[in-house]
């Protein structure tokens, strides 16, 4: 596997979760097409979308309710590409929503491991292959990143950092579509700071990729102690995400807070 493979299977999949094709992520335009249900799409995606924004950089593909259509084309209009994610003009967007009932629900970027920085580094601790049998007694406020307690049938390989028997940091991955598991990374307050994250995280994308899956990582792009960690486990940007969702579905997302 190369470089080019993965983003090139990154590409497709998204092109599976939106309704698109890969193509429409290289073009210099933005693309608009009719959000439906794919069974191949990420698990954890609700379809059909009101509205679900993606870029690799070269343009904007969204995937929209006939409901929203006009207003994301126009948005898209006037403010292309970068500036579709720049918070002045999401402001834009957000308040031409409110009447219909929705809102901006999420944003996320989106990483690929660089098989050219992909190198895990030395751990003090001890580091041990996890599977599906080893995360019974896990589920746990402390995991709640590298695990998911409502998916747990996708969770399907970890890398835990021991010190002794105490598990002190852990990376998990989640099956969430045919060729592609999400990572997710938990440490210990007392642990952090020491390099758990990035060995973990590391050693996790390289045991992935061992079984001819593509890892990827995911962050909000205010979490910089994610971000960082990305770098260093050897990740580095691949894509965007805007979701637009309703605005009881916003309001029960910041009730969980």
């Amino acid at each position: 596997m190369t470089n080019q493979n993965i983003l090139a299977i990154a590409m497709q999949q998204s092109a599976i979760d939106l309704g698109c094709t890969p193509d429409d992520f290289a073009r210099k335009e933005p693309v608009i097409v009719t959000s439906g249900i794919s069974p191949d799409a990420r698990k954890y995606l609700t379809q059909p979308y009101a509205a679900y924004f993606v870029s690799y950089g070269s343009n904007i593909v969204a995937s929209v309710s006939p409901e929203l259509r006009k207003i994301v084309q126009d948005y898209l209009t006037k403010y292309p590409l970068v500036h579709t994610f720049e918070p002045p003009h999401m402001h834009v967007l957000h308040e031409a929503l409110k009447p219909l009932g929705y809102g901006i629900g999420m944003t996320a970027e989106y990483w690929l491991p660089d098989l050219g920085a992909l190198k895990p580094p030395d751990c003090a601790y001890d580091m041990r292959i996890m599977t599906q049998k080893d995360f019974a007694g896990l589920y746990l406020p402390e995991w709640s990143n590298a695990l998911c307690k409502k998916r747990a049938e996708l969770d399907v390989l970890g890398v835990g950092a021991y010190d002794g028997e105490r598990l002190v940091g852990f990376a998990g991955c989640s099956a969430d579509c045919k060729d592609m598991w999400q990572i997710g990374v938990d440490v210990l307050p007392d642990y952090r700071r020491k390099g758990i994250a990035a060995a973990v995280t590391s050693t996790l994308a390289a045991e992935i990729l061992k079984r001819d899956k593509v890892p990827f990582y995911c962050c909000a792009w205010c979490n910089l102690p994610s971000a960082r960690n990305a770098i260093r486990s050897g990740f580095r940007p691949a894509w965007t995400e805007m979701q637009i969702c309703s605005s009881d579905k916003i309001a029960a997302m910041n009730a969980d807070r």
